[in-house]
């Protein structure tokens, strides 16, 4: 069945359907063009999320460690490939569709309009050849009837007496024109129906039939089109579907690999300072002090009852923020003094792999331009040896700093890592949130039978010698290389934190212990007294070997006067009764200090 023969009087019905088709078409089209811009608005969202989630580069990138950072890091990686195929569903929904849809509608309009427009012509056709039949038919009415008027006129006429023959005659000859043209109009009315009756017949029958069907096969072929047009955008979009299954099992492996045992560990291995916990607290007998240290104990009993019960009753802001940096394990200085120890072999640790690397770069530049210059010497025409000379003595230069530098960074490795496994001081801890002893090696004594003797005399530099200035006239004390130095009593020097384990004197001043030589009090503080920030009690024995630092004994009770200022020594009084007291420095990882709130 076909709309020539079925709809054969259908035509502005079907000029309006075809249209309508094409309109539905294009809307289609439209569809496809929205939803590819969604699609490539989709796709730029999702890569500006990856963007704004992405890890910001650190110099450490120490969280990249963990298991689930790596898995979300894989997660971001696995969208921004989502967004990448959404950006291909776009861009084939363009090229493979939406021009496809375009093309076939401009196709359609044009088949249409000239289908059309033949149907047109053959109507219009048909329509003037009715109008000529009716005019024909109008002129053979008209022509009939005058016909029949002449007649009868002439009948009369014939059967009036009182009209003469010439008369008669007259009508007679009027009757007979009138009836030709009747007759010729009779004629051209037939001719006109039969013309009218067979264009008619090839019009409803042939011509206009076949301007149907073609605007069937048109509808049909955009059916056809729009079909293959769905099917094509499915197919795109199932083009990309393995990919985005392939993505979204990237996304279950990256969740599967993440371990939080494994990331347990690394925390670990990223805060452990390697101190231990504080001991228990000693017991003080204050029956059996004498009258100066009973003074002291009183006064640290009752300007810090509530101190030592936290933490943070027990330091100051500075030291608050000493240990804070803990958390971080970020460190200012070059050998990495001022972080705990199992930090500090970290650093330097990875400071040796990154010096390595760096000499066998610059090892591997160097024997580069070796080359270069033995062949530029081997034949002159290739270039001249002396253009690589200034490299190649640059190039070794900065290879022997670079290999200093490295031995250093591995003289300090080697120290830390031997201090760990062989000092039973390694891992103390000072308590109240004071930093630990774990810099010292050694603990030494003034005779005590309590305590073991040293006698090798080893040097255990963890820190630069801090400065003991507090005035305008005062200088800074200088870290020594090697040996301990031995005090007049006999005893060897414990090891000071941060001095080393032994110390040049500041000018003018002997190398003796600070009772062979008295402090200028006016170098060191001002005529009025300073208050005491908290009191201390001394860890290890100490033998002042310097000016301006003061001797004191394990477990003796002092006052602190000032705090250490980073160059680690505090600054404290002792009571000497009944002389007055006397004030001087000692090294802060020796002491333990408990602060008035």
């Amino acid at each position: 069945m076909g709309w020539g023969t079925e709809l054969w009087d259908q035509y502005d019905n079907l000029a309006t359907h075809t249209q309508k088709g094409i309109d539905f078409l294009e809307r289609y089209g439209s569809f496809i063009r929205d939803r590819s811009a969604i699609e490539i608005e989709y796709a730029g969202k999702l890569r500006r999320l990856v963007k704004n989630y992405q890890p910001k580069k650190s110099k450490e990138d120490e969280e990249n460690e963990f298991s689930s950072f790596q898995a979300f890091k894989c997660v971001l990686k696995e969208v921004a490939d989502l967004a990448g195929q959404r950006e291909v569903v776009a861009e084939n929904l363009q090229l493979q569709v939406l021009q496809g849809i375009s093309l076939l509608a401009k196709n359609l309009r044009d088949e249409r309009k000239k289908s059309l427009n033949e149907g047109a012509l053959l109507t219009q056709n048909l329509n003037s050849q009715i109008a000529s039949l009716d005019r024909a038919k109008r002129n053979y009415e008209k022509a009939f009837r005058e016909a029949e008027k002449s007649i009868d006129s002439y009948q009369k006429a014939d059967a009036d007496f009182n009209l003469s023959r010439a008369e008669v005659e007259k009508q007679r000859n009027n009757m007979n024109i009138r009836c030709n043209q009747s007759e010729d109009a009779k004629n051209e009315y037939a001719n006109q129906l039969q013309k009218t009756n067979k264009l008619q017949q090839t019009h409803y029958e042939t011509s206009l039939p076949e301007v149907f069907n073609r605007l069937q096969e048109l509808d049909e072929k955009r059916t056809r089109g729009l079909k293959e047009f769905i099917k094509g955008a499915a197919d795109v979009e199932s083009a990309v579907a393995p990919i985005i299954a392939r993505c979204l099992e990237g996304m279950v492996k990256a969740a599967d690999s993440i371990n939080e045992k494994e990331d347990s560990l690394k925390v670990i291995e990223k805060y452990q300072s390697g101190f231990q916990p504080p001991g228990d607290l000693p017991f003080e007998d204050l029956s059996k002090a004498d009258s100066d240290t009973s003074n002291n104990s009183q006064n640290y009993t009752s300007t810090s009852g509530l101190n030592h019960l936290t933490a943070k009753g027990t330091t100051t802001q500075k030291l608050k923020k000493r240990v804070g940096i803990f958390g971080i394990f970020a460190s200012n200085k070059e050998d990495f003094s001022d972080l705990p120890p199992t930090q500090r072999r970290k650093k330097l640790a990875a400071k040796v792999h990154e010096l390595q690397q760096k000499v066998s770069q610059e090892q591997a530049a160097s024997e580069g331009l070796m080359k270069m210059k033995g062949v530029y010497e081997a034949n002159s025409l290739l270039g001249d040896p002396r253009s690589v000379e200034e490299q190649l003595n640059e190039s070794v230069t900065k290879l022997e700093k670079l290999r200093q530098e490295l031995e250093r960074y591995q003289k300090m490795l080697d120290q830390a890592n031997s201090h760990t496994q062989h000092s039973p001081q390694a891992n103390r801890v000072i308590q109240n949130g004071q930093r630990s002893s774990s810099l010292h090696n050694y603990r030494h004594s003034n005779g005590s039978s309590n305590h073991d003797h040293d006698d090798h005399g080893e040097d255990h530099p963890d820190h630069d010698a801090g400065s003991l200035s507090r005035s305008a006239s005062e200088s800074s004390v200088q870290q020594a290389q090697n040996g301990l130095n031995i005090n007049n009593n006999g005893s060897s020097a414990s090891p000071e934190s941060g001095l080393g384990t032994s110390h040049t004197s500041l000018p003018g001043s002997g190398q003796g212990s600070t009772n062979d030589q008295p402090i200028n009090d006016e170098m060191y503080y001002e005529a009025d007294a300073l208050q005491p920030l908290g009191t201390c009690k001394a860890l290890y024995p100490f033998d002042a070997t310097s000016e301006g630092s003061i001797p004191m004994s394990e477990g003796e009770e002092l006052l602190v006067i000032e705090l250490d200022q980073g160059d680690g020594w505090t600054r404290v009084r002792r009571l000497c009764s009944p002389s007055g007291w006397e004030e001087g420095f000692v090294p802060t990882s020796y002491i333990e200090s408990t602060l008035y709130a």
